[in-house]
């Protein structure tokens, strides 16, 4: 992934949000000022790890006062596009959909949902969290209309890989894909693709280790 031409490791990229999230307590314990080495402790991240990875961004700390708080969760807003007030839809009213639908961190970190699509009849006309569930046969229109920016993807796995061509082709930019297929499209678009399981696998590892241990 490239940051303003410099190459950043995909690892980095990943750790933006913790940094971001825990800058934003910070912030709401009125901590204004942190040290890596403080920063490093709670983030559980060494100190010279976080160093490198602001540095790939253009460092944002002063030697002996350690980073501005307030100013470090905004640069790190800004490098995450988390100001640029994208549009989303969900494709799939499904129980994922229905959840992610009714999840309130998405407009407090800039995505505001703008509508919510299925192809099941029993689902069209229903309302989640204020949206009406939409019709797919009207969804390319919809995109265009409203110039949508991302597309949650809640869909089969069989369906997800034409849907998302079809939505690419209508100018989406990015998918957020729960399908548990990965993404690869004829169109450079960015693709976040997320597998649930993985993360309980991951933890399922953990158990044993200690356990073994």
């Amino acid at each position: 992934m490239n940051y303003n031409g410099k190459r950043v490791p995909a690892v980095v990229i990943k750790r933006l949000p913790r940094y971001y999230r825990y800058l934003g307590e910070l912030l709401k314990q009125d901590i204004q000022r942190i040290s890596s080495n403080a920063l490093s402790e709670k983030m559980k991240v060494t100190a010279s790890q976080i160093r490198q990875d602001f540095n790939y961004f253009g460092g944002f700390g002063q030697q002996g006062y350690g980073y501005n708080v307030a100013y470090l969760h905004n640069e790190i807003g800004e490098i995450l596009g988390l100001k640029e007030g994208y549009t989303t839809i969900i494709v799939g009213a499904g129980y994922l959909g229905h959840a992610l639908a009714n999840h309130n961190a998405f407009e407090k970190r800039g995505f505001r949902l703008s509508a919510i699509f299925d192809n099941d009849t029993q689902k069209i006309g229903s309302i989640i969290n204020g949206h009406r569930v939409q019709d797919t046969a009207l969804m390319e229109e919809y995109v265009r209309e409203h110039n949508i920016d991302i597309a949650i993807l809640t869909l089969p796995r069989s369906a997800v890989e034409e849907t998302a061509e079809r939505l690419a082709e209508c100018g989406i930019k990015g998918f957020w894909n729960y399908s548990y297929a990965e993404l690869k499209l004829k169109h450079k678009v960015a693709v976040e693709n997320v597998h649930l399981s993985d993360s309980l696998m991951t933890l399922s590892y953990k158990i044993k280790q200690g356990n073994d241990e």
